[in-house]
């Protein structure tokens, strides 16, 4: 078994938690490879192998990201055309998104013997038809549309060409069941269990008293038409990384991804459990 590590130093600890990764999975005999920009953090570990972090997300069975969530997305970009899975080990706030605490690598162990969940998370694929030609992005969280200024958004939205609505509102999100949890919950949206297969759509301040969120089936495919006058632009932002501007007519479509990203959790927390736990409310 081969297991690659990517750490992300700017976050306490995370150079702690991950030359203590490298040991434990060192103890059960699993191999150990780090991206090479970290070499001089991890020369003295005579077992550990250093490549591009790219070669690493085609050859390792198992990729741990080491950071917040933010880490953890960025790692699952490389991961969407492979084999590899997924564990998320936090060293940052919340962490929602990871199946390990920095306190729990003990149960690294646990990956020789392959005595853990997975969880399959679907993504979504983000076509912008602009008028310089199409672009095509992927997302596991969110792709957003907002103003691109102070002023509300005029848009539509259609699925599989029949219209959905026309909104005034501050901008729109659609979201996979994994998303559900970040930006789309702070929007009012609904919380989807992450194994499920569905498109979410939560409008951002909608300008409405009967607005409400919209789930759609995996199977449908959402089109976005900005329809605001006056030259303003709407800005679209995938997995709070990239920004694109959308002017008047252009469109973006949105549909269930390609490919999917596998999880591990290794300590059997159900999704509500780890819910609760980490958005600060409390079992009973």
């Amino acid at each position: 078994m081969r297991a690659a590590l990517y750490p992300n130093f700017q976050k306490p600890n995370a150079l702690t938690c991950a030359r203590e990764a490298c040991d434990v999975l060192h103890s059960v005999g699993i191999e150990v490879c780090v991206s090479g920009e970290f070499r001089e953090e991890f020369s003295d570990k005579q077992y550990v192998t250093f490549e591009d972090i790219s070669e690493s997300a085609k050859n390792a069975d198992v990729f741990l990201a080491i950071g917040g969530d933010g880490t953890i997305l960025r790692c699952a970009k490389l991961l969407m055309d492979t084999d590899a899975k997924l564990l998320g080990i936090n060293t940052g706030t919340l962490g929602f998104m990871a199946g390990l605490e920095s306190d729990q690598l003990d149960k690294l162990r646990l990956l020789k013997t392959e005595d853990y969940e997975i969880s399959e998370r679907m993504t979504l694929d983000v076509v912008h038809h602009g008028t310089d030609g199409d672009e095509v992005y992927t997302v596991l969280n969110e792709v957003s549309a907002r103003s691109g200024s102070f002023r509300i958004c005029d848009f539509e939205v259609f699925s599989d060409g029949y219209l959905v609505g026309r909104y005034r509102a501050d901008g729109v999100l659609f979201s996979t069941p994994s998303g559900s949890t970040a930006y789309a919950l702070s929007a009012g949206g609904p919380i989807i269990e992450p194994d499920l297969q569905c498109i979410e759509m939560t409008l951002i301040c909608a300008h409405s008293l009967f607005s409400r969120p919209t789930v759609f089936s995996a199977e449908r495919r959402l089109r976005l038409i900005q329809k605001t006058k006056g030259g303003e632009s709407m800005v679209i932002n995938v997995d709070g990384e990239l920004h694109i501007n959308l002017h008047e007519n252009e469109y973006i479509e949105v549909f269930r991804g390609k490919h999917n990203v596998k999880f591990i959790n290794l300590i059997g927390n159900s999704f509500h459990e780890s819910l609760c736990r980490k958005l600060c409310r409390p079992l009973k």
